[in-house]
Protein backbone atom coordinates (compact mmCIF):
# COMPACT_ATOMS: atom_id res chain seq x y z
CA UNK A 1 0.00 0.00 0.00
CA UNK A 2 2.75 2.56 1.16
CA UNK A 3 4.52 1.94 -2.38
CA UNK A 4 1.43 2.34 -4.39
CA UNK A 5 0.76 6.03 -2.21
CA UNK A 6 4.64 6.89 -3.04
CA UNK A 7 3.81 5.88 -6.94
CA UNK A 8 0.47 8.02 -7.02
CA UNK A 9 1.87 10.96 -5.33
CA UNK A 10 4.41 10.92 -8.03
CA UNK A 11 2.16 11.37 -10.41
CA UNK A 12 0.73 14.51 -9.06
CA UNK A 13 1.92 17.72 -10.39
CA UNK A 14 0.98 21.30 -10.48
CA UNK A 15 -0.10 23.53 -13.25
CA UNK A 16 -2.16 26.42 -13.61
CA UNK A 17 -2.34 26.64 -9.38
CA UNK A 18 -4.23 23.18 -9.67
CA UNK A 19 -2.73 19.59 -8.14
CA UNK A 20 -3.67 17.96 -11.15
CA UNK A 21 -3.01 14.14 -12.41
CA UNK A 22 -2.92 13.31 -16.06
CA UNK A 23 -5.52 11.10 -18.44
CA UNK A 24 -2.95 8.68 -19.21
CA UNK A 25 -2.07 8.06 -15.38
CA UNK A 26 -4.93 7.84 -14.78
CA UNK A 27 -5.74 5.45 -17.38
CA UNK A 28 -2.81 3.35 -15.72
CA UNK A 29 -4.58 3.32 -12.65
CA UNK A 30 -8.28 2.46 -13.69
CA UNK A 31 -7.03 -0.23 -15.81
CA UNK A 32 -8.71 1.41 -18.98
CA UNK A 33 -7.57 2.33 -21.94
CA UNK A 34 -6.52 6.22 -22.72
CA UNK A 35 -8.92 6.56 -25.23
CA UNK A 36 -12.00 4.98 -23.16
CA UNK A 37 -10.99 7.18 -20.47
CA UNK A 38 -10.82 10.61 -22.57
CA UNK A 39 -14.19 9.51 -24.40
CA UNK A 40 -16.32 9.17 -21.06
CA UNK A 41 -15.14 12.46 -20.14
CA UNK A 42 -15.78 13.84 -23.54
CA UNK A 43 -19.23 12.27 -23.22
CA UNK A 44 -19.90 13.84 -19.86
CA UNK A 45 -18.18 17.22 -20.48
CA UNK A 46 -21.15 18.85 -18.30
CA UNK A 47 -19.30 17.22 -15.11
CA UNK A 48 -16.48 18.52 -16.18
CA UNK A 49 -16.05 21.95 -15.48
CA UNK A 50 -12.80 24.02 -16.22
CA UNK A 51 -11.44 23.41 -12.50
CA UNK A 52 -12.05 19.70 -12.60
CA UNK A 53 -10.09 18.89 -16.15
CA UNK A 54 -8.66 20.96 -19.07
CA UNK A 55 -6.41 20.18 -22.06
CA UNK A 56 -2.96 21.43 -21.74
CA UNK A 57 -2.00 24.49 -24.03
CA UNK A 58 0.83 23.44 -26.48
CA UNK A 59 3.30 25.48 -24.37
CA UNK A 60 2.31 23.32 -21.02
CA UNK A 61 2.91 20.00 -23.31
CA UNK A 62 6.05 21.41 -24.65
CA UNK A 63 7.47 22.38 -20.90
CA UNK A 64 6.19 18.97 -19.37
CA UNK A 65 7.82 17.71 -22.01
CA UNK A 66 11.08 19.00 -21.78
CA UNK A 67 11.39 18.96 -17.42
CA UNK A 68 10.47 14.85 -17.14
CA UNK A 69 12.00 11.95 -19.04
CA UNK A 70 8.65 10.05 -18.40
CA UNK A 71 6.41 12.60 -20.88
CA UNK A 72 9.45 13.48 -23.21
CA UNK A 73 8.74 9.44 -24.20
CA UNK A 74 4.79 10.57 -24.42
CA UNK A 75 4.54 9.69 -28.41
CA UNK A 76 0.28 10.48 -28.09
CA UNK A 77 -1.20 13.03 -30.84
CA UNK A 78 -2.99 14.84 -28.42
CA UNK A 79 -1.97 17.04 -25.46
CA UNK A 80 -3.06 15.19 -22.43
CA UNK A 81 -6.27 16.29 -20.39
CA UNK A 82 -5.31 17.12 -17.06
CA UNK A 83 -7.94 16.37 -14.25
CA UNK A 84 -8.10 18.44 -10.81
CA UNK A 85 -8.95 16.76 -7.44
CA UNK A 86 -12.71 17.25 -8.20
CA UNK A 87 -11.92 16.14 -11.80
CA UNK A 88 -10.83 12.63 -10.48
CA UNK A 89 -14.22 12.43 -8.18
CA UNK A 90 -16.25 13.35 -11.24
CA UNK A 91 -14.24 10.63 -13.39
CA UNK A 92 -14.76 7.62 -10.68
CA UNK A 93 -18.26 8.64 -11.05
CA UNK A 94 -18.14 8.51 -14.78
CA UNK A 95 -16.42 5.47 -15.13
CA UNK A 96 -18.30 3.14 -12.53
CA UNK A 97 -15.98 0.48 -12.31
CA UNK A 98 -15.43 -1.21 -8.41
CA UNK A 99 -11.75 -0.40 -9.62
CA UNK A 100 -12.08 3.00 -10.42
CA UNK A 101 -13.85 3.59 -7.04
CA UNK A 102 -11.22 1.77 -5.78
CA UNK A 103 -8.34 3.66 -6.77
CA UNK A 104 -10.17 7.20 -6.41
CA UNK A 105 -10.86 6.85 -2.64
CA UNK A 106 -6.66 5.87 -3.00
CA UNK A 107 -5.88 8.66 -4.60
CA UNK A 108 -8.25 11.21 -2.60
CA UNK A 109 -6.25 10.03 0.50
CA UNK A 110 -3.41 11.23 -1.03
CA UNK A 111 -4.48 14.71 -1.86
CA UNK A 112 -6.12 15.09 2.04
CA UNK A 113 -2.59 14.02 3.36
CA UNK A 114 -0.74 16.59 0.97
CA UNK A 115 -2.72 19.36 1.92
CA UNK A 116 -2.83 18.11 5.45
CA UNK A 117 1.32 17.91 5.50
CA UNK A 118 1.34 22.07 3.62
CA UNK A 119 -1.33 22.99 6.37
CA UNK A 120 1.23 21.56 9.02
CA UNK A 121 4.33 22.95 7.55
CA UNK A 122 5.72 25.39 10.17
CA UNK A 123 4.80 29.51 9.54
CA UNK A 124 1.93 27.78 7.35
CA UNK A 125 -0.50 29.89 9.84
CA UNK A 126 1.37 32.82 9.90
CA UNK A 127 2.20 32.75 6.07
CA UNK A 128 -2.00 32.77 5.47
CA UNK A 129 -2.36 35.38 8.13
CA UNK A 130 -0.41 37.54 6.21
CA UNK A 131 -2.07 36.84 3.33
CA UNK A 132 -5.13 37.86 4.84
CA UNK A 133 -4.26 40.84 5.88
CA UNK A 134 -3.14 41.79 2.05
CA UNK A 135 -6.38 41.10 0.99
CA UNK A 136 -8.04 43.03 3.34
CA UNK A 137 -5.90 45.80 2.83
CA UNK A 138 -6.24 45.60 -1.05
CA UNK A 139 -9.95 45.06 -0.57
CA UNK A 140 -10.50 48.19 1.30
CA UNK A 141 -8.22 50.10 -1.19
CA UNK A 142 -10.02 48.94 -4.16
CA UNK A 143 -13.27 50.12 -2.20
CA UNK A 144 -13.04 53.43 -1.69
CA UNK A 145 -12.20 53.32 -5.73
CA UNK A 146 -15.54 51.68 -6.43
CA UNK A 147 -17.08 53.82 -4.42
CA UNK A 148 -15.48 56.53 -5.62
CA UNK A 149 -16.89 55.29 -9.39
CA UNK A 150 -20.19 54.60 -7.90
CA UNK A 151 -20.83 58.55 -6.77
CA UNK A 152 -19.30 59.72 -10.04
CA UNK A 153 -22.00 57.68 -12.08
CA UNK A 154 -24.77 58.23 -10.16
CA UNK A 155 -23.92 62.41 -10.18
CA UNK A 156 -23.95 61.25 -13.97
CA UNK A 157 -27.11 59.64 -13.85
CA UNK A 158 -28.63 62.35 -11.88
CA UNK A 159 -27.95 64.78 -14.79
CA UNK A 160 -26.69 68.49 -14.54
CA UNK A 161 -27.76 70.51 -11.08
CA UNK A 162 -30.15 72.96 -11.69
CA UNK A 163 -28.75 76.67 -11.73
CA UNK A 164 -30.42 80.15 -10.65
CA UNK A 165 -31.18 82.15 -14.07
CA UNK A 166 -29.27 85.05 -14.02
CA UNK A 167 -30.62 88.26 -15.75
CA UNK A 168 -34.61 89.24 -16.78
CA UNK A 169 -37.05 87.10 -17.10
CA UNK A 170 -38.56 88.02 -20.26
Amino acid sequence: MENATIAIRDMIYEIRGFKVMFDRDLAELYGVELKALNQAAKRNIGRFPPDFMFQLTNDEWKNLRSQFVTFSKDTRKYKPFAFTEHGILMLSSVLNSSKAIEVNIQIMRIFVNMRHYTLAQPGTNEQIAELRKLLLLYIEKNDKRVNDIIIALNNLIGGPKETKKIGFNP
